[in-house]
């Protein structure tokens, strides 16, 4: 028998040495295989200009890691997450093709289009009242699947403030409004851009003097009145100049042969929306505005039993201002320019000012050209005044909030009960700026199911640590961006955590979700609207420098086709905007995959609290490309 000798020091330390190695390849082995199995279960890519890429947590392959490349969007690239399937059946070349085949661009004719205002459409509805003219959506045989593309030549806005005055002649390419509105100033064409005066119908000297004019009369710097609604507002200097006052103005006005104007209030960076007032509601809830105004907006209030001015009852918060100028206003001084008889305008006036008392108005003043009328704090006093009116009857309905597709109805909205004269329905409200971080009387008064002010101050906690978050990662202090829309806005909790910085928020709560949470936004000083994102916004495209939606695809996957959202979504926002998506990891990499077809970069991130909460961040860009000049 051979004789054993012991091994040496050195031949022993190899040998460790050499299980070492080993336990350490088998523990790689064991965290590449976990990893590919978890790739192929999520079943998603990250942008990258290879088919294929490594995955770099645990070093599987740290060449393929080195030539990876994602789309830059600040210094917390190492909260990037990879979920390549890397080891799976491939399909044949067709399936594949079909699979990941991007979007077509649109023709040229499309760049403006608004799917539910479009006026070829719309000309199958009357037009008594404007129907046509109102939302008309295109069904599952008109719906198109392209991109629509930015006009040649096409440049990033200006940026806040100087957006308010100038905007480029190619990015909304049409000289109308600035030729038949010359002698009022709405718009001017200055070389290669258009230049806002200020002006307007009824304020030739401008809208910061005009505003100044209704400030004598009103209170408007003093943080009382914080939203405010203008009915057609042209190119919404209005709402331009009312925002150095700390006034929000939602601004509509229909997409009509004035082409374009609410586009170029949103290449302004002002609020605004395509809308009119036909027979459906406004898409807001009760008691969300401060002010309503209307200047010359050739809304007859008047008609049809009061209807119109029963709408803007309906929306108006208790001790809300209603400011009227224009026809019949100050008819004694204009009726050879209006080119209307004396009787007929003051017959007019007479018949606006009957209907005003009927919702239990009071008029304040009128001066000049401006008459303003003040809705009452309650309606304690209400009853004593439809004795005498009782034309419009008090409403019926049970939800005056229900805006989404309702009819208009001519009748007054009951205000909450209160017990004492002084008392305002439904509850007060502070002065902004602190209003934005005010429990809203609506949580207070436990009128939204599942809020209370416990839950609606862990809200705003938790929304001032994810903007935070986000700041890591996108420019929202750099002032990158002015428009800004939360498409599942929740309690506002997004747009409140923005305040300081120079942008506006348009606040949606969609009509699927499983509380209305609309009118305590508007409580908080902030301006959104109702509705299905089954269907296109009320918007032109590339309107948007920001889209934010939380949670919103786990909403609508069961409903319709989120691809479609998400067309839509690249419909409204501006070449090289950003997308943030938050969801849970198997929405977003449907999602993921759709954008990838869509000309996005994207890359999924990290929870703000880790890596191992399951809701993850899809961090988003549209790249920048435009329709071919020829």
């Amino acid at each position: 028998m051979a004789k054993e000798y012991p091994a040496s020091p050195k031949a022993q330390q190899l040998q460790e040495s050499k299980k070492q190695r080993l336990t350490y390849i088998l523990v790689v082995s064991a965290l590449c295989t976990a990893f590919y199995v978890l790739g192929a279960w999520q079943n998603t890519t990250l942008p990258k200009p290879a088919a294929s890429s490594a995955i770099t947590r645990v070093g599987c392959d740290p060449a393929a890691a080195q030539s990876s490349s994602v789309p830059s969007f600040g210094s917390a690239s190492q909260d990037s997450l990879d979920f390549d399937a890397h080891h799976q059946l491939s399909l044949n070349d067709t399936e594949a093709d079909a699979a990941v085949q991007p979007f077509p661009a649109c023709p040229l004719n499309f760049s403006e289009y608004t799917p539910c205002e479009d006026r070829t459409r719309g000309r199958r509805f009357e037009r008594e009242m404007l129907v046509y003219r109102e939302r008309h959506c295109p069904g599952k045989d008109e719906e198109i699947r392209c991109l629509i593309p930015a006009p040649p030549n096409y440049r990033t806005p200006f940026r806040w403030p100087q957006s308010r005055d100038y905007a480029w002649f190619n990015n909304i390419p049409h000289k109308e409004l600035s030729i038949e509105k010359a002698v009022q100033n709405w718009i001017q064409v200055d070389g290669e851009k258009f230049r806002f005066p200020g002006g307007g119908t009824m304020f030739p000297r401008g809208a910061d003097a005009y505003i100044d004019d209704i400030g004598k009369l009103i209170p408007l710097t003093d943080g009382k009145i914080r939203t405010a609604i203008d009915t057609g507002c042209g190119v919404a200097s209005w709402g331009a100049y009312l925002l150095k006052r700390n006034i929000i103005a939602m601004s509509f006005a229909p997409r009509d042969t004035h082409e374009a104007q609410v586009q170029f209030a949103l290449e302004r960076g002002v609020p605004a929306i395509i809308g009119v007032m036909g027979k459906q509601r406004l898409p807001y809830p009760s008691r969300s505005f401060d002010m309503a105004h209307c200047s010359r907006c050739l809304i007859p209030w008047e008609a049809h039993d009061g209807l119109y001015l029963a709408e803007v009852d309906r929306i108006l918060r208790p001790g809300g201002y209603w400011i009227h100028s224009g026809p019949p206003i100050n008819w004694k001084t204009h009726y050879k320019g209006w080119e209307r008889t004396k009787e007929d305008l003051k017959q007019e006036q007479d018949n606006i000012e009957d209907v005003a008392r009927s919702l239990c108005w009071s008029k304040v003043v009128e001066k000049g050209d401006l008459s303003i009328w003040q809705k009452p704090k309650n309606h304690l006093e209400c009853a004593n005044i439809k004795k005498k009116y009782k034309i419009p009857h008090i409403c019926k309905s049970d939800n005056p909030d229900a805006a989404w597709y309702e009819k208009m109805e001519a009748c007054v909205t009951p205000l909450p009960e209160v017990s004492n004269q002084g008392d305002i329905a439904g509850g007060a409200v502070e002065r902004w700026p602190q209003r934005a971080l005010t429990v809203p009387p609506r949580v207070k008064r436990g009128l939204i199911p599942g809020i209370d002010v416990k839950k609606f101050e862990e809200d705003k906690k938790l929304w001032e640590k994810r903007v935070a978050y986000y700041k890591r990662t996108t420019p929202i202090a750099e002032g990158r961006y002015r428009n800004v829309m939360d498409m599942n806005a929740n309690l506002g909790g997004f747009a409140a955590s923005l305040v300081k910085y120079p942008v506006w928020v348009m606040n949606v709560v969609p009509v699927n979700s499983d509380r209305d949470t609309l009118g305590a936004i508007y409580e908080r000083g902030f301006i959104g609207t109702y509705q299905d994102w089954c269907e296109a916004f009320s918007t032109y495209p590339r309107t948007y420098d920001l889209l934010h939606a939380d949670n919103l695809f786990s909403i609508y996957q069961d409903r319709c086709d989120i691809t479609n959202i998400l067309l839509e979504m690249d419909r409204i926002l501006r070449p090289e905007g950003t997308a943030i998506i938050r969801d849970t990891v198997d929405v977003l990499t449907k999602v993921q995959a759709i954008t990838k077809r869509m000309r996005w970069e994207s890359r999924i991130m990290d929870h703000e609290d880790g890596p191992f909460n399951p809701e993850k961040v899809l961090m988003a860009v549209k790249t920048y490309w435009t329709a071919d000049a020829s």
